[in-house]
């Protein structure tokens, strides 16, 4: 991560991808939303919009946060997990998947997933390894799981179980009431892994009245839409799979742990572990 106010330039003569800083972008606010530098003053207009009809969403972010890690200790500890495909990393920050994983079982192999021009950037943050483990970066696309599959071969082992990660990803593809394309990602992408493999998601549910209404706004900004579903339609995403206990819960429900943050009554987001039969 950059420790300055500003990310850094982009475009030709940099060296970095063409970015447009007069569109939010969702890497960029959830970055804001943790108090992350890697944003510009659109994002930040953007991410204090929301906040000001959904306050908790600080707390969604970093309930977010601590599932993941509570998510990637559990199966790389009881699980016994050594292989992470994380599709939708986001911008690195503290306790990525690798580092998570790695203080666990330092032989774990993490490939990051994602085709923000911002995280292709900071992409050597996120390729940091144990020296018994590997990580890779792909860029690519969600809606394209056979690219994801083929590319993910090369530092994988597909044949051996993996552990893959959509968090707060899936929002962004379908559309508000239709979850098929969701779900048709979800079983592409499973049906490539082994017996013995998991899925671990949190999506936004439309549960919080306030987190619905700041979303519809926020969509109607003109950055990629985000599409809250309803909790019947993130449990459908687990289907033919085995669901770890407590099942798909609020993601503060998920084998809590103490945290340094108020606990909100309902933070909108769902989240769930399952393994694959």
């Amino acid at each position: 991560m950059t420790g300055s106010d500003t990310p850094p330039p982009e475009g030709p003569g940099s060296g970095h991808p063409k970015i447009d800083t007069t569109v939010p972008h969702s890497a960029r606010i959830w970055n804001y939303w943790l108090g992350g530098k890697d944003n510009y003053p659109v994002d930040r207009a953007a991410g204090e919009a929301f906040r000001q009809v959904y306050p908790g969403i600080t707390d969604l972010a970093r309930g977010s946060r601590y599932f993941l890690g509570r998510v990637v200790r559990f199966l790389a500890g009881e699980a016994g997990i050594r292989q992470f495909l994380d599709i939708g990393t986001g911008l690195p920050t503290v306790d990525n998947t690798h580092e998570i994983a790695q203080r666990v079982a330092p032989e774990s192999r993490i490939v990051y997933v994602d085709n923000d021009p911002l995280v292709l950037m900071h992409a050597n943050a996120l390729l940091t390894s144990s020296a018994e483990g590997v990580t890779s970066y792909i860029e690519a696309d969600l809606r394209d799981p056979a690219t994801i599959i083929r590319e993910a071969a090369g530092t994988l082992d597909l044949g051996r179980p993996v552990a893959l990660i959509l968090m707060q990803v899936l929002g962004h593809v379908g559309n508000a009431g239709d979850d098929e394309e969701a779900r048709s990602i979800v079983r592409r992408l499973m049906d490539a892994l082994p017996s013995g493999s998991y899925l671990a998601i949190n999506d936004s549910a439309d549960t919080n009245p306030a987190n619905v209404e700041a979303t519809r706004r926020y969509n109607e900004g003109g950055a990629v839409p985000y599409h809250l579903r309803r909790p019947e339609q993130i449990a459908r995403l687990f289907e033919g799979l085995e669901l770890v206990e407590p099942g798909v819960v609020p993601i503060n429900d998920w084998r809590p742990d103490p945290s340094p943050f108020e606990t909100p009554s309902d933070e909108g987001v769902l989240g769930g572990v399952a393994r694959k039969p």
